[in-house]
């Protein structure tokens, strides 16, 4: 098949690539021209694991880059993955998906075969029928039965896109006549995975509602975290039994500093908000936002609560990014930490194995450090705020610590001089 993917983003680079791994000739639309010469030229704009190796593999044979909508018109499926940023009231900006849906249009003027326009943003169920459709229909001239919409749903994990991508656990369809459907699936053909097919706004609040549901348990495992903190109980034997349910399951159980990313928290808000916007009042879901901002309170409690006030006490803090294997700092709870910590005066020095430069762009006034050891050396105290493995072999480099007073929010170390956040 021919693909045009609208947005060369993390969503759309990780689809385009995974796509042209299945065999098919892939285009990818991006209105930055330095990121289009970067793809062109087989270097990757982002990080993630496999990602270089991929490009290297298919850039210029079967997948490309372009500034241009020309691709369009003779593709069988657009692909729309552009971001959809959080607005001040916590609802979904889809301004993006909008002025996508009208280049695609006017570059399906001319096109007499049948073309499916998907949509795989995350967006507020509803958007696809009552807002993509009608924008592409009007800039095609177009007749319904002319071009098919559908919406297909990502779930990748950053880090682990490529694995998520070849090995999902489901792939979710949601489209009005079965033409739009079946052409989706057949792009996905190759993979073995259980295909659901559903109505277009199911499909679009299955998005919101999982990553919902994935960061309740996170935020419910913090919570009772907590209250193991003030029995003296380690809350991941806890979890380990409440995991153990064949009604639930271990994963997203673990307790620590809190979510970050690209997608929980701006997804929990946004669902949040159109409840608020349809007269329902989201009592779990602003409780699961709120617990998720109070957390990294805690580690500046327990830190203070064994250094004593931290004003010009050197403090070093170990993990940048959001999760390991990434280069993402978006709502890393890094950042309120490291920001709490300043407003108390102390001296702050930071290493993470990819996200130095993104934080430094970020909150330049700390000092950043090339290796844990360097960060570590005359410290008063350590917080450990991302999970990155190699933190767990970390001993003998705590020695040159002033203090070892080192509080762990991933579970992540194995030195006994650490402790819990909420273990």
């Amino acid at each position: 098949m021919k693909i045009s993917v609208i947005g060369g983003g993390y969503v759309g680079l990780i689809s385009a690539l995974g796509l042209a791994e299945l065999g098919h000739d892939v285009t990818i639309i991006e209105i930055d021209k330095s990121k289009v010469d970067l793809i062109n030229s087989a270097k990757s704009p982002i990080y993630e694991q496999g990602l270089q190796e991929l490009l290297e593999k298919h850039i210029g044979k079967n997948l490309s880059a372009s500034l241009s909508y020309e691709s369009v018109g003779g593709s069988d499926v657009s692909l729309i993955c552009v971001g959809t940023p959080p607005l001040p009231d916590g609802s979904a900006d889809i301004s993006y998906i909008l002025s996508a849906a009208e280049k695609i249009g006017e570059a399906c003027k001319d096109n007499s075969d049948f073309h499916v326009v998907a949509v795989k943003s995350t967006v507020p169920p509803g958007t696809t029928k009552d807002s993509v459709k009608p924008v592409v229909l009007k800039h095609s001239g177009k007749e319904p039965e002319e071009i098919g919409f559908a919406m297909n749903p990502e779930f990748l994990r950053e880090g682990r896109a490529f694995e998520d991508f070849l090995n999902p656990d489901r792939i979710v369809i949601g489209s009005e006549e079965p033409k739009s459907a079946e052409m989706i699936e057949m792009m996905y053909a190759g993979l073995s995975a259980p295909v659901l097919k559903t109505s277009l706004t199911a499909a679009e609040m299955i998005k919101y509602a999982s990553n919902a549901l994935l960061a309740t348990k996170i935020s419910f495992a913090n919570e009772v975290g907590n209250l193991c903190k003030r029995f003296s109980v380690d809350v991941y034997d806890v979890m380990k039994g409440v995991g153990m349910d064949h009604r639930l399951s271990p994963h997203f159980l673990n307790a620590g500093c809190g979510f970050g990313g690209s997608c929980f928290p701006k997804d929990v808000s946004a669902l949040a908000s159109l409840a608020m916007k349809m007269g329902e009042n989201p009592y779990l879901l602003n409780a699961v936002l709120q617990v998720n901002e109070h957390q990294p309170e805690k580690m500046i409690e327990l830190l203070e609560a064994r250094t004593g006030p931290l004003s010009q006490k050197k403090i070093a803090v170990l993990g940048l990014a959001f999760k390991d294997f990434t280069d993402d700092i978006r709502e890393s709870r890094a950042i309120p930490i490291i920001k709490a910590l300043l407003a108390k005066g102390a001296l702050v020095s930071a290493y993470d194995p990819l996200a130095n430069e993104h934080m430094k762009a970020l909150i330049p006034k700390i000092t950043y450090c090339t290796d844990a050891k360097s960060a570590l050396l005359n410290a008063d105290g350590c917080l450990v705020v991302t999970e990155w493995p190699e933190f767990s072999d970390l001993n003998e480099e705590f020695h040159v610590m002033k203090d070892q007073i080192i509080i762990d929010g991933r579970r992540i170390l194995r030195t006994e001089q650490a402790e819990g956040i909420c273990w």
